[in-house]
């Protein structure tokens, strides 16, 4: 049931959207330990550190905190994409801009773990209905890397006996499973963006030099 209106203006609610992305942060973390169906929501409000019934000031339902942290956590990866692939020249190869976009997939990734991995981890356990909602943002980054791809095979730069959905469901996959093995304390970001790039470029085979 509901709170009142009362409980809805209650003072722990005064912070607005500061509580609200508390919650969001708090459900993310819960739903990636312990999976959407085991978590209550008086678990992510005693997380957030509010009442109960006052997460309705800000959310409608569990499934509508579920449709935003999967939400967000596809959205921060294709923003930091995005972002670093525009800022290359027009003139930049596609090679570079592949890598820009391996680059920002594992920052995003990596430096939002909760949310990118509760996306992973919890897609198959949600409610149907969320599922058809969230598929439109996941179904635009997919075509956001297709594109990406099919323009690089077009300029002659990608092999020519792979599909690009092939290519693109094998390297994202790749990337999304990083969030659980990472460890920062074998080395800088930057080093291990530039290996996992030099892996799905190159291979793992020594090459011969000519």
């Amino acid at each position: 049931m509901k709170p009142s209106t009362e409980a809805k203006l209650s003072k722990d609610n005064a912070d607005g959207p500061a509580t609200r992305e508390r919650v969001l942060l708090e459900a993310a973390r819960l739903f990636r330990h312990h999976g959407y169906a085991a978590t209550t929501l008086r678990e992510v409000a005693d997380a957030a550190g509010v009442k109960a019934g006052s997460i309705y000031y800000h959310f409608e339902s569990k499934e509508q905190i579920l449709g935003e942290v999967l939400d967000k956590g596809i959205t921060i990866v294709a923003d930091a994409v995005r972002t670093r692939v525009a800022a290359l020249p027009e003139s930049a190869p596609w090679r570079d801009r592949i890598a820009a976009g391996i680059e920002g997939h594992l920052w995003g990734m990596l430096h939002y773990g909760d949310f990118t991995s509760a996306n992973i981890r919890i897609y198959g356990q949600i409610p149907t209905s969320a599922k058809n909602r969230h598929r439109i943002v996941r179904r635009a980054y997919a075509d956001y890397w297709d594109r990406l791809f099919e323009s690089a095979l077009a300029s002659g730069e990608l092999r020519q006996d792979t599909s690009t959905a092939m290519i693109r469901l094998f390297v994202i996959g790749a990337l999304n499973w990083t969030v659980e093995w990472y460890n920062p304390q074998r080395g800088s970001f930057q080093d291990f963006s530039r290996q996992i790039t030099a892996i799905v470029f190159d291979g793992i085979l020594m090459h011969d030099k000519a």
